[in-house]
């Protein structure tokens, strides 16, 4: 069985809350029982922060485990974080990034992602679907 795991940065724990004209109103709950239905042979591991050290301990805490993927929605620290790009970077696990919102379509600070530099792919504006896509993607691998 696979192992991926599905790590959510700053402000995620509010999804279906906070601006929902941008990030809709599924909940994290709901993107994790739907990725449990769609992907039932699957192991998944949730966790959602909004501190950046957190997530940097996280990530080494999957590198030391028997993880074969992550998917990741870093949120603003995508855009700030050398921290986190640099965990990725050494994790050697294959990593896609994923943003609910198109970022290249927002405010001009968002255009430009440390994390998504050294991920294996990005996907952006495509709501929660995006994290189906990415563990798809991930799933694939061999």
């Amino acid at each position: 069985m696979k192992r991926i795991a599905i790590l959510n940065g700053p402000n995620l724990d509010r999804l279906g809350k906070r601006d929902p004209e941008i990030y809709g109103t599924n909940t994290l709950s709901d993107v994790a029982e739907g990725l449990k239905e769609q992907f039932p042979d699957v192991g998944f591991e949730f966790y959602q922060s909004n501190h950046e050290g957190a997530l940097v301990d996280k990530i080494s805490e999957l590198t030391e485990g028997n993880c074969q993927g992550i998917v990741f929605n870093p949120g603003a620290y995508s855009h700030t974080s050398i921290a986190l790009r640099d965990a990725i970077s050494g994790s050697n696990i294959p990593t896609v990034e994923v943003h609910i919102s198109n970022i290249h379509a927002r405010e001009r600070f968002r255009h430009h992602s440390h994390t998504g530099a050294v991920s294996q792919g990005v996907i952006a504006g495509l709501g929660i679907k995006g994290y189906t896509l990415a563990t798809q993607a991930l799933v694939d691998q061999d």
